[in-house]
Order: C-alpha cells, then structure tokens, then sequence
C-alpha cells in the first residue's frame, strides 16, 4: 500500500474517530487515504481551528486529537492551535506535509523548516523519512502525546514519502497503565495532613476527570478537607459540594484567597504552574505543600512540595484516605463558602446593555449540570470563572495557559461533535470571534447546533481594563463590528440580537431549540470590571 494509506491505517488502530484540518496539493495522498478509511474527515476553514478542535477532542477523550495541514502557510497557521494544546495538556498529533525530499523542481517555494518551528512547542517532532517506519512513528507520537503530562507531537510528512509504496504493517495499540504511587510517599502525605490545622486543596486540570472526581469527592467527604478549583479545574467536584470553595477568578487577590490565606498545608492536585501562579496563593513562603499528581512537579521560586505523591491520582487519594482517621471541621473554610455564595448569588440591578454578572446568571439557568460552555479569552472569562457553579469535570472549558483568542468557537463545535445529547454553548467576545468567525460554516457543513453567545462591547475589553488600571489613556481598544445577527444569517445560521427589554435566557432557550447553528449577540457593559478588580479587590480585607 502507499505510505499514506499506512499512516491512515495506524491512525484507525489508535482509535481515531475525527481527523480536523485543510487539504493542500501536497497532502492529497494522505487526504485520499483519508477518505478511504474509516475517519471522519471535518475540512475547517482555518488550520489554526482545526489544531483547536483537535486539541478540544484529546481534552474530553483522553486520546490524542488529530489535525493535519500543508506545508508552508499551513503548517505555521497550525502553531497557535498545537501551542494551546501542548500548554493546557491537553494530547494532540499534527500533521504537516512537505515538499518531496527528491525530485523537488519547485525550489524554495513555500519551503520552512517546520520541524524547527514546531519543536519549541510540541513534547517531539518528527519529520517522516521512511515508510516503513510509519507504524512505529505514529504509535510513539500517540504514545507520547498521551502520557502524563499530555500534549502535542507533530509529524511531518513529505510528498514523495506519502505517495511511496510499502510493505510495512500495522503496529498494535498497547495498553499502558498508570503505576501507583510510592507506599512511603503516602505515609508522609498522610502524616502532613493529619499534622495540619487548616489544610486545602488546589483543584487543577490535571485532575480534571472523572475517575479522579469519584475518589476525591470521597476523601473530601470523609475528611471534610475543603477545596477550591483553578480556572480549568473547574468542575473536579461539584459546587454544591459543601466543601467547594469554588474557583479562582484572577491573577491576584480575590474573595477565595481569604481561605487560601488561612492555609497552612495546600495540597495541589494534577496542579501546572501555567495556570495559576504559585506567586499568587504562596507569595511569602510560608505555605508547606503537598503534590500529588501523574508526574513530577516543575520548580519554581513559590512551588517547591515537601512531599510530592506520584501515581494515579485517583488510587493516591483512596490510599490517602483509609490512612487519615476522623472528619474535622475548618470553620474558616465554612465561613470562605459562606462569603463565596453571596458573591455568586448576589442580585445586582438590571440594566441594558446587562453587566457580566446577569449575563453569567443567565447562562447557567439555561444551562443543565451535563451541558458544556466553552469560553474563548476575554475578560468575561474571569466572570464565568468566578461566578458559574459547575457540577461535572469538563464541562467548563477554557484554555487560561496559553489563553489565546479565537479557540471558543472551534472548542464548542468539536465539544458538540463528541456531546450531540448535550447543549454546548460557547461564549465569545467580540474580538475573539472575529479570529475564527468562519467556522460557523464548518459547523453548517457539518450539521453540528452549536450555540454561540457573542458579548459585544466593541472592544478589546481585558486589555482595555488593563489600560484602565495602568493610568494609562485609552488608544487601540475600540472596534468596528457588523450586525453579528445579521453575520450569522449570512451564513445560513440563525442569528438574533438581545434588545433593550428582551431576556437573555429567553433568547439562549429559543437558539437551543431551533436544532441549528444559531448565535445570540448580547451586548455587555463592562463598567463594572474596573470598580470590582482593582478597586474592590485590591482594597480586599478578609473578616476574622
């Protein structure tokens, strides 16, 4: 068979079920073997979707997401999706063609280095030389992008490799599983808890599955150790657990750090420096720390673990739990809830254009405890984190490593391919919609309902806050935007704008119902980020 066929052949043994990306001339072998294997082929409209779509697929699976591109312009249109996975953890394999390595009359035109360019952000990058050694490649890549800590692996594959003839065949998926961790390292995390008089846990990403959720809800029941969530670790144990101190909200002091501040022992669970400073919660050193995670911690000035629990989580923490005898109470923790789900249901006036918070009240009464939002990167991210109660792991989704703009549609529609029983919603600014606006046609295509909600403030409103705060004059912010109602139409999407005197849950049900690809535009008033961020909270004093 061709070395492409092979390649698809070895990707079907993985387990694939979606491959995202864009044809190009020199990857026409692989995108007909494509098409005569058993995958379904999504073609998205920007490569850069495609890695993010892919990168969503390997965040909810387990299992490595797979997009592909041509060579040159979209190769280097992958990197931002490929970046976004490799930061957040989450496992994907690209797959970029390239010119033939023989026989290349075309010289230097669209020629990069691609591998270089993929190397500073992938676990491995290969560029395919052999097709014999097809199997093993694509088996190591897979292997690699989905051990702890998961992330991305590219692969380059020239033309004239693709189109070469082989007799290689298939490599086997194997199965690995996790090893436990250390008895003795149980022991001494056992001991520190038990020695602590107001010990925490720090809910990651890493521990964003389900499994983990089962044993931890456990441990947390059975020691009344209360916990708080990272951005992306929302949704480890539900928020109407008793022991929830909800999530981190900002980069910097917040209403839950009156409880982490009362900590003496903080214990990280599948916890990455890259998505919530340790500066944040542990600026004077004061903390001891316990880790218990998949892998090995990375230093850092404020994270440094006096004991670190390696293996699978979810065995660390029935293990950690049949050693620590009798339920305490942590008033200081009760009394951080307490302050916590005031702020959460807290009434604020109505109003038109509606703040932030309405708008995330409104989205979570639409929204049932299985229904997934994924949220592109704007300020409103720091609301929905603060503010969106959330029962079941993965079903908020951001990216707050590498937070980069354009990834909430794209993240919606793949949530929505590998979830068609539940509403997905993704919410968007309206800069960052702009980026990947265009995807709504592969949605259409692909007859994938997926609901969007466009805040528009006509701005760059994070950065314009930021501005704000630094004193210094507003430049650069303001945007022009269409009629997004009327946008949505133009592609055969249902489109609606939310009017003055009109309810936001209102339109969200009415865009679920009509079964397509619908968008609501909502505008927002963003007033209210500077007088809660840095006046509010920087005048923070906690009670007693």
């Amino acid at each position: 068979m061709k070395a492409a066929e092979l390649l698809v052949r070895q990707l079907e043994e993985e387990g694939v079920r979606y491959v995202f990306g864009l044809p190009g001339e020199e990857n026409l072998h692989l995108l007909d073997a494509m098409r005569r294997g058993d995958l379904k082929v999504v073609i998205t409209r920007h490569e850069q979707a495609a890695a993010f779509m892919a990168a969503t697929y390997g965040r909810l699976t387990g299992r490595a997401g797979v997009c592909f591109s041509t060579l040159g312009p979209g190769a280097t249109n992958l990197v931002t999706g490929v970046a976004h996975a490799q930061l957040i953890g989450a496992p994907l394999v690209s797959i970029s063609a390239q010119k033939p390595r023989r026989k290349n009359w075309q010289g230097k035109f669209q020629l990069l280095d691609v591998p270089g360019i993929m190397n500073p952000v992938t676990k491995k990058t290969i560029s395919i030389s052999d097709p014999d050694r097809i199997p093993t490649v694509v088996r190591n890549a897979f292997k690699t992008a989905e051990a702890e800590r998961p992330g991305a692996v590219h692969l380059e594959l020239p033309e004239d490799v693709a189109e070469e003839e082989t007799t290689a065949g298939v490599q086997r998926r194997g199965e690995v599983r996790r090893p436990l961790a250390d008895s003795r390292a149980i022991e001494r995390a056992g001991e520190m808890i038990a020695k602590a008089q107001n010990p925490l846990i720090i809910l990651s990403s890493g521990a964003n599955r389900k499994r983990i959720t089962r044993q931890l809800l456990e441990f947390i029941n059975r020691t009344g150790i209360y916990a708080v969530h990272t951005q992306m670790g929302k949704g480890v144990i539900p928020d109407d657990c008793e022991y929830s101190l909800f999530a981190t909200g900002i980069h910097r002091r917040d209403y839950v750090n009156c409880g982490i501040d009362q900590a003496d022992l903080i214990i990280t669970v599948g916890y990455n420096i890259v998505e919530y400073p340790p500066f944040v919660w542990n600026r004077s050193l004061e903390k001891r720390i316990l880790n218990v995670d998949f892998v090995e911690s990375e230093p850092d000035p404020h994270f440094n673990p006096a004991v670190e629990v390696i293996g699978d989580i979810a065995h660390s923490f029935r293990e950690l739990g049949q050693r620590i005898s009798g339920k305490r109470s942590f008033p200081v923790f009760a009394r951080t809830r307490t302050l916590l789900a005031h702020k959460i249901s807290e009434k604020t006036e109505f109003r038109y254009p509606p703040h932030p918070q309405e708008i995330v009240r409104s989205v979570r009464e639409v929204l049932g405890p299985e229904d997934i939002v994924t949220l592109d990167n704007g300020i409103y991210k720091l609301w929905f984190s603060r503010l969106y109660p959330t029962f079941r792991p993965n079903t908020f989704l951001l990216d707050n490593a590498l937070a980069t703009m354009g990834a909430g549609l794209p993240a919606g529609i793949a949530a929505k391919m590998l979830h068609p029983e539940k509403k997905v919603l993704a919410v968007c600014g309206d800069g960052g919609f702009m980026m990947n606006s265009q995807e709504l046609l592969t949605a259409l295509r692909y007859r994938v309902p997926i609901v969007v909600l466009l805040l528009n403030d006509n701005a760059y409103g994070f950065v314009q806050w930021k501005q704000k705060n630094l004193n210094l004059p507003d430049f650069g912010m303001d945007l022009n935007n269409p009629d997004f109602a009327r946008f949505a139409q133009s592609f055969g999407a249902h489109g609606v704008r939310v009017e003055r005197g009109e309810s936001l849950s209102r339109a969200l049900e009415a865009a679920f119902s009509s079964k397509t690809v619908a968008l609501v535009e909502c505008p927002i008033d963003y007033s209210v980020n500077y007088e809660v961020f840095s006046v509010e909270l920087e005048n923070l004093v906690c009670s007693p």
